[in-house]
């Protein structure tokens, strides 16, 4: 196969097998829970080489960061195509978007577009790569202000099954653009994307972190309902999550209950509107000022840190929510404490999060104009549980706890359909 691709791709595109000290970093993913077979690692360099895999029926799996965690991947046996020369950013003469190369990233088009004196709407996670959660919808910090990162597409070039490549857009395949925002995954093969950008606004955001005892569980969850109000998030609080995770420094038995949050613009406005948050006694806070590009690092969610580390056995499950149940919360804080006496290897790489946006620009957009179908969850849960690898007893531990979790917070809200947010599926 590695031959004969190599006769019928440019000179440019890269092809390497198992054998090849490429090989290890290229295949390289977030999750090893389910891992695809990769026989032969193709990083084309153009997007008619993409052309050829679609063209001749080739057995292909393309990526970008690796970010993908459901378990259908196990059943992939095949050719990779790793977009990782899909790189360039090309900032449009009107200064009113840019053309993204499918293998951009998060951090990536943060930093340059920042430098160049814009923002634009990506994760808030620097390492995962932009398209991947963009097809999916693609929560971020800025969706609040701007929407999601697919409500901000304007055309997509694609490779389609054929190997016919066209460009997506409102007068082309306009009904194909309308299903690629948010339901993207499975058309075709993204090679290049057009996105709004805009200026990027304050010079400084300020964040602030807190970790909690278990004991403040009511106060900080009635705080976030009273803060968020049911999908009333002051805009430029653009993004908090939190949650229940151990933290040895701190009890050796009961979760902590930790939390970060970001504010586009001054530390006065920002602590003005966390003061209900400062009330309640912390074991402990940081909080600071730094450029956009800076906040992902100051909420633990850069390139280089803990959340970001590749090749971990990772169990997750999910659910949408409008409100924090409290009832709901306290049970599964109580079914972590249970697991810290019972079980301490499964609970030490246990994280239950909570994530929370400033939602108003997801909700003035017309729903009908994509395939998004969960702008009323306002609160977008997770639980992720890193278990040692081979270890089956566990392995089945962390897939009941992680149900339990997903079931106590759909219990929560009986009058509200279950929703599971694509890219955070495992299915």
């Amino acid at each position: 196969v590695q031959r004969e691709l190599g006769n019928q791709v440019s000179n440019t595109t890269v092809i390497f097998g198992p054998d090849d000290s490429r090989y290890k970093n290229s295949t390289a993913r977030w999750s090893i829970y389910e891992r695809p077979r990769i026989q032969v690692v193709i990083e084309p360099a153009l997007a008619d080489d993409v052309e050829y895999c679609n063209e001749n029926s080739i057995e292909f799996l393309a990526i970008n960061r690796g970010h993908g965690s459901t378990a259908t991947l196990g059943s992939f046996n095949g050719i990779q195509i790793n977009m990782a020369r899909f790189r360039d950013i090309n900032i449009q003469p009107s200064g009113e978007t840019a053309w993204f190369g499918g293998g951009v990233y998060d951090g990536q088009a943060t930093e340059y577009l920042w430098e160049q004196g814009y923002v634009a709407t990506t994760g808030a996670c620097n390492c995962v790569g932009m398209l991947g959660p963009g097809l999916g919808g693609g929560h971020g910090p800025l969706e609040g202000v701007y929407g999601m990162i697919s409500d901000n597409f304007r055309q997509l070039n694609v490779v389609l099954a054929n190997g016919t490549a066209i460009t997506v857009n409102e007068t082309s395949h306009a009904d194909l653009l309308w299903g690629m925002k948010g339901a993207g995954h499975n058309f075709g093969v993204v090679t290049s994307f057009e996105l709004n950008i805009y200026p990027r606004g304050p010079d400084l955001w300020h964040y602030h972190n807190y970790i909690w005892r278990g004991d403040k569980l009511d106060a900080v969850f009635t705080a976030f309902n009273n803060f968020h109000n049911n999908g009333s998030t002051p805009v430029n609080m653009t993004v908090n999550f939190g949650g229940f995770q151990l933290n040895t420094t701190i009890s050796t038995t009961d979760p902590t209950i930790w939390w970060t949050f970001a504010y586009r613009g001054t530390a006065q406005e920002a602590e003005n509107l966390l003061a209900p948050f400062n009330a309640i006694g912390s074991v402990h806070e940081d909080s600071g000022d730094v450029p956009y590009p800076g906040v992902s690092i100051a909420q633990g969610n850069g390139e280089n840190q803990f959340i970001c580390q590749d090749n971990e056995v990772r169990i997750t499950s999910t659910a949408g929510l409008q409100v924090y149940n409290l009832t709901a919360e306290h049970q599964i804080y109580d079914g972590f404490k249970q697991r810290i006496a019972s079980n301490p290897t499964l609970a030490a790489g246990a994280g239950i999060l909570h994530e929370g946006y400033s939602t108003e620009a997801v909700d003035n957009k017309n729903p009908d104009d994509s395939a998004y179908p969960f702008r009323a969850d306002h609160h977008l849960m997770l639980v992720q549980i890193i278990i040692p690898p081979g270890n089956a007893s566990i392995e089945r531990a962390a897939w009941e706890w992680a149900t339990e979790v997903t079931d106590q917070w759909n219990g929560g809200q009986p009058e509200r359909p279950v929703n599971t947010y694509v890219n955070y599926a495992n299915g």
